[in-house]
């Protein structure tokens, strides 16, 4: 707990931001109450059961729960009565036209807007495009805060624990520097501005990265048609302070909910505000070249041709420690092969067998019960997701199952001469 005055705080939303954000908030002393419309995900809150993947958030919840500093409830309205600040942390998907489908925010915003109490701060915890503070105060008619998300699925425990900064911004930075306060126990570094230029850091943040992954998969490109490794590649690189170990190793492309959609909505904000973001178009573009690199990888390894070949996908979530399949560059990469004519056997630790049949992502791919079971008559193990578990197979257990004994190392995550030595033909990425 901190030393900050404690206050009344609503959530709205238990999701991937919300449930993180409000078991903080009642960690660092706060009383919080959060709102989840789900009955099905109510009630494994309300058992102290967390309803999403993420380590260490199961036991925050218990703790705080058993503490009586946070309790669920259904109703939005029911949440925020009462409460000094009301954090809106609900999903901002991508609408079609690449902008940041806001029906949802504005709908958690009408709901709350008759149960606020006098004074009360709402505060965007959502990522919103510039000038979603302005809508939420015309719907509200209170004093809006932006205080964006910068958590890591896998990590957001850990990273709402020990933020690198905490960024707040409103017209009012009174307002603004209390919503910081709710953080101090955090000891992170408090930045206070706009609510236009706190929108935007959010953006800008998300679109660095990408770029940052879109770099370093163009350079393993680069390497295989030089013969360089790239692992050494971006070690050499690392230590150099100004570009750092973070957001330096390939793969089989970016994805998730984060990256995705921020990206594609920052370009629709650059096109309407008149500004050709040609670097961001050009990061977008590599991404989508990453999955082609590694779908003909795959080709090459099934013989030349996936008509009729058999793929065995170990990994199915976007990373490793969570069990969110949103944008996932490995799911894409799955009904891409399906599209092509293989037949795709996947395993992923969060997905039970037999759930292709019921998830509209997975259509077309049969979910196997383990890695095994997933190579079995394969001509091809394609590894999408960097799962650890993966390392620790019995690799001439696997071979042993299938016909035609190659693997696609997408994540570069097993030793090259460790896998040939067990009888496959292996292929990384930007690895000679």
């Amino acid at each position: 707990m901190s030393d900050a005055v404690p206050s009344a705080v609503g959530v709205v939303g238990a999701g991937y931001v919300g449930l993180p954000t409000a078991c903080v908030l009642a960690h660092l002393g706060h009383s919080v109450v959060c709102a989840e419309r789900d009955p099905q995900r109510l009630d494994q809150l309300a058992a102290g059961r967390s309803p999403i993947l993420e380590p260490g958030l199961e036991e925050l919840v218990s703790e705080v729960r058993a503490a009586g500093r946070l309790r669920f409830v259904r109703s939005a309205g029911e949440a925020v009565r009462g409460a000094a600040f009301v954090f809106l942390c609900v999903d901002t998907p991508q609408a079609g036209d690449g902008a940041a489908d806001l029906s949802a925010l504005q709908a958690a915003a009408e709901e709350i807007a008759p149960a606020l109490a006098p004074g009360a701060v709402v505060v965007n915890k959502s990522t919103v495009p510039v000038g979603t503070a302005t809508l939420v105060k015309r719907v509200t008619g209170a004093t809006v805060v932006s205080n964006p998300e910068f958590l890591r699925e896998g990590t957001a425990v850990r990273d709402s624990l020990h933020p690198d900064r905490i960024l707040v911004g409103s017209a009012d930075r009174q307002a603004a520097r209390r919503v910081g306060e709710l953080f101090a126990g955090t000891g992170a570094p408090l930045i206070v501005t706009d609510t236009v230029t706190a929108e935007t850091i959010k953006y800008a943040s998300n679109a660095f990265l990408a770029i940052k992954l879109s770099f370093v998969n163009a350079l393993a490109g680069l390497c295989e048609s030089l013969g360089a490794d790239v692992r050494d590649v971006v070690l050499g690189m690392g230590y150099d302070r100004r570009i750092g170990f973070d957001f330096v190793r390939p793969g089989p492309g970016w994805g998730g909910s984060c990256l995705t959609k921020d990206t594609a909505a920052l370009v629709r904000i650059a096109d309407a505000a008149g500004y050709d973001f040609a670097l961001l178009h050009a990061a977008i573009a590599t991404n989508e070249e990453a999955q082609d690199r590694v779908v003909a990888k795959v080709e090459t390894s099934a013989g030349g041709s996936l008509a009729g070949a058999t793929v065995a996908v170990w990994g199915l979530t976007f990373k490793a420690g969570t069990d969110d399949r949103r944008r996932s560059p490995a799911v894409a990469i799955a009904r891409r092969l399906v599209a092509a004519g293989a037949a795709v056997r996947a395993f992923d630790p969060t997905v039970d067998a037999g759930a292709g049949e019921a998830a509209p992502d997975l259509s077309g791919i049969t979910v196997c019960a383990n890695a095994y079971e997933a190579c079995r008559d394969a001509d091809v193990v394609a590894l999408l997701t960097e799962w650890e578990d993966f390392r620790h197979l019995d690799l001439e257990k696997a071979r042993g199952l299938m016909t035609r004994p190659a693997m696609v190392d997408a994540r570069n995550l097993f030793d090259p001469s460790a896998v040939r030595r067990a009888g496959f033909a292996y292929h990384g990425i930007g690895r000679p």
